[in-house]
């Protein structure tokens, strides 16, 4: 028998991790002392929707997007809920639909497949963020420009930008390096279970 409790139905298993993505990102900015400049920049939600996206799916990934900014604005005010958490809620969304589906085109899942998955996702959820700003602003005595766009979705974002670039590949190639240590074991541990069960 295997003494490692696995299980067996990967819904569940996706589930969790998309619960404990959520909470990851709900306590990450916290970090950033919930200054919204200094949140702008280094964009601390970003992240753990990137990982939900490449680990869990393209549709857990979605779903964490979605949910996160929208529960935090509930819970913290932060980010203000209209239009902030609304427009975020969207483009995070994207990114773990888009990561997701992406990464999951990919046989071999290396470095290369990673950045092929989260950086057109970047541009994607960026455009996507910037047209829900221009119809909620719409809406508003400010219109969204393409100095606002350009600024809030590329200049002030430059170091999350960096940030996510290394960080989400360096996470996902730990995982990795860590999911096959644990499976040499496993197997040798099979396979001394088969040649005691033959001995016998």
């Amino acid at each position: 028998m295997n003494k490692n409790i696995k299980l067996s139905n990967p819904g569940v298993m996706n589930l969790v991790l998309s619960s404990m993505f959520i909470s990851i990102g709900v306590i990450l900015p916290f970090l950033t002392g919930q200054i919204q400049q200094i949140g702008n920049m280094l964009l601390p939600m970003h992240i753990p929707v990137f990982l939900g996206g490449l680990i869990c799916g393209w549709k857990y990934g979605g779903a964490v997007g979605f949910i996160l900014p929208l529960f935090r604005s509930i819970l913290f005010g932060m980010p203000v809920l209209f239009p902030n958490a609304v427009s975020m809620a969207v483009e995070l969304c994207v990114y773990g639909l888009v990561s997701g589906m992406i990464y999951s085109i990919f046989k071999k899942k290396d470095i290369f497949s990673v950045y092929c998955a989260i950086l057109p996702a970047m541009v994607i959820g960026r455009v996507a963020w910037g047209i829900v700003q221009a119809i909620l602003l719409g809406f508003g005595e400010s219109p969204f420009t393409w100095k606002m766009f350009w600024a809030g979705a590329f200049l002030n974002a430059v170091p999350g930008i960096v940030l996510q670039l290394i960080l989400v590949p360096a996470i996902i190639s730990l995982l990795r390096l860590s999911g096959k240590k644990q499976a040499k074991p496993d197997s040798d541990y099979e396979k001394s279970d088969l040649l005691s069960e033959e001995e016998h």
